[in-house]
């Protein structure tokens, strides 16, 4: 009887504690996959275009409901490490939010970049895209010119394949307010449409996902050999949808991609989830 009691007084306070470290988790989850509130709130407007003298130019592209806050440590990163990076504002939802459609959005980047190129030489040109972002940089280049003048598109956490939970949003009425919702559902026109067609020659595609996206599942995220012949695949575990914009072993990642360029079996078009691995991080600013 007296082994017994000490058992239960040893086990007691482990119960107890359950709740809490359930909370925990989840508050964990909820967090990387939302993201902190100064994504949200703040100064909306900042701008964070950069002029550097020399260098290869980096364009970032937020991704659905975000202000260019978003990418602001990505921006650091890059900036350390010899990039000239380049962000815009899109407009969208009271104005500072990214709601507008990819189409749209794609076509005013192309603008902005062709003014910017006939300014300045602005370098060899990359884009990064976190979630739509990736889906408007890959319509970019795809449809609206891009091919061009871009040599790289690296999506984090977009759905190549559209997102369930855009379809979630609209049951709760974000169609209302953006078209663009419309264009992330599974199957939607868009996501044919790009779909449809290889990414062009010469313009390499890098989509880095995570197992633990909850946004994005990253089924939806996967590139087969049907998208292109210089598309890679880069598995990130553990990691929530917006998490990819901070963690600084995805941004050793990005580096490089950017600046090496693997042909490892890290990447590459590929049909089974089963095949991949990640990478090793490379070396920068973090």
């Amino acid at each position: 009887m007296q082994q017994h009691l000490c058992q239960c007084k040893v086990l007691y306070p482990v119960t107890l504690m359950a709740p809490f470290k359930l909370l925990s988790r989840l508050g964990s989850v909820v967090s990387g996959n939302v993201g902190s509130l100064r994504y949200y709130v703040g100064d909306a407007e900042q701008r964070m275009d950069d002029s550097a003298d020399e260098g290869d130019t980096v364009v970032l592209v937020q991704g659905f409901m975000q202000t260019r806050r978003v990418m602001e440590t990505l921006e650091q990163r890059l900036r350390s490490d010899g990039f000239r990076v380049v962000s815009f504002h899109l407009g969208g939802l009271l104005g500072n939010f990214n709601t507008r459609g990819i189409g749209s959005l794609a076509e005013l980047i192309d603008q902005k970049l062709r003014r910017l190129r006939d300014r300045e030489d602005i370098g060899t040109v990359h884009v990064i895209g976190h979630s739509k972002g990736g889906l408007i940089a890959r319509y970019l280049v795809q449809c609206g010119g891009g091919a061009e003048y871009i040599s790289t598109v690296i999506t984090l956490g977009t759905p190549h394949h559209g997102t369930p939970v855009a379809a979630l949003g609209m049951g709760v009425g974000l169609f209302l307010v953006s078209r663009s919702i419309w264009q992330l559902v599974p199957s939607s026109p868009l996501i044919r449409e790009l779909n449809g067609m290889p990414f062009p020659e010469g313009v390499r595609l890098v989509s880095v996902y995570s197992t633990a996206d909850i946004v994005c599942p990253y089924q939806r995220s996967m590139l087969t050999v049907e998208d292109g012949s210089d598309v890679r695949n880069v598995l990130i575990r553990g990691l929530g949808h917006m998490d990819l914009v901070e963690d600084p072993h995805v941004y050793g990642l990005v580096l490089r991609e950017l600046v090496h360029k693997p042909t490892d079996p890290a990447g590459g078009p590929m049909l089974s989830f089963d095949h991949e691995k990640t990478g090793n991080s490379g070396s920068g600013s973090y």
